[in-house]
């Protein structure tokens, strides 16, 4: 386990042209000591569960990305686990993960086996990590929206090989790298422009088995001039599986992801 970083999220400054804002919210393994307590997993198998539910080595694909891209996006990067909290979940009742106990605090596995008590109140979890996080993610696309008038936000997500019992839409295909979209902040021109750059290396599937894409709750359904698309890779494409190192297929999900920016920061 860890000390709380501090910051816990990182904003990793970009070129000020570019619109490109690399999200990764998911691909750390740091649980503060303190909210470790209130886990009620044994160590074994919390680090099992941290194998099974971290999006490894996605921090290295979207900094590899950076290094190669001509118009270096920004970055922002998640420095705690999802365990501690999920940023990409609402924090209340519209959230559908609540069935499966993931929401934006979970109380169960990915395996639906306690995590925390059924009735742990997060509330302090919710204040004290999403909301501040929340409020730097829509900064950082308000500091775009003021530099360049416009912002495109692609979330750099993993996803295991084989269906994990949490998963309420896993019944679909697995590709390879599957694009999430949103019918409002996905315009034609990024969703081909990753078709493209992804294709290369393989299969690219379409919101399955994960859909939809993160925007900040300020712009959400009523700012056009926010773009968002979700990148989520098959973990056997660049990494062993559940939770080992990565292996030769990490440099070619960044080429592919630097070209993907590259676009991005082309289109007027």
């Amino acid at each position: 386990m860890t000390d709380e970083p501090a910051p816990f999220r990182r904003l990793l400054p970009g070129d000020p042209a570019s619109p490109v804002i690399l999200h990764v919210p998911h691909g750390s393994r740091a649980v503060p000591e303190d909210v470790r307590a209130d886990i009620v997993l044994d160590d074994r198998a919390l680090e099992s569960e941290l194998d099974h539910i971290t999006d490894a080595h996605t921090a290295d694909i979207a900094a590899a990305a950076a290094d190669r891209a001509t118009i270096r996006p920004w970055r922002f990067v998640n420095q705690l686990s999802r365990l501690v909290i999920d940023p990409e979940r609402f924090p209340d009742e519209r959230e559908e993960m609540l069935a499966v106990g993931m929401g934006a605090v979970y109380t169960r596995t990915t395996h639906r086996e306690p995590l925390r008590r059924q009735d742990f109140d997060g509330t302090e979890l919710v204040e004290r990590y999403f909301h501040p996080y929340a409020e730097a993610m829509t900064q950082a696309v308000a500091d775009r929206l003021r530099a360049v008038g416009r912002a495109v936000i692609v979330d750099v997500h993993s996803y295991p090989t084989g269906r994990l019992p949490y998963e309420l839409h896993g019944e679909g295909p697995r590709p390879p790298v599957c694009l999430g979209t949103d019918g409002f902040h996905t315009p034609a021109w990024l969703l081909t422009a990753a078709q493209k750059a992804f294709g290369r290396l393989g299969e690219t599937g379409l919101d399955s088995p994960f859909a939809g894409t993160y925007v900040p709750l300020r712009y959400y359904g009523d700012d056009a001039r926010v773009g968002a698309l979700m990148v989520e890779i098959r973990r056997d494409g660049y990494m062993r599986e559940p939770g080992g190192p990565a292996h030769h297929g990490l440099d070619p999900l960044a080429e592919a992801l630097a070209e993907l920016v590259e676009e991005a920061s082309r289109q007027p």
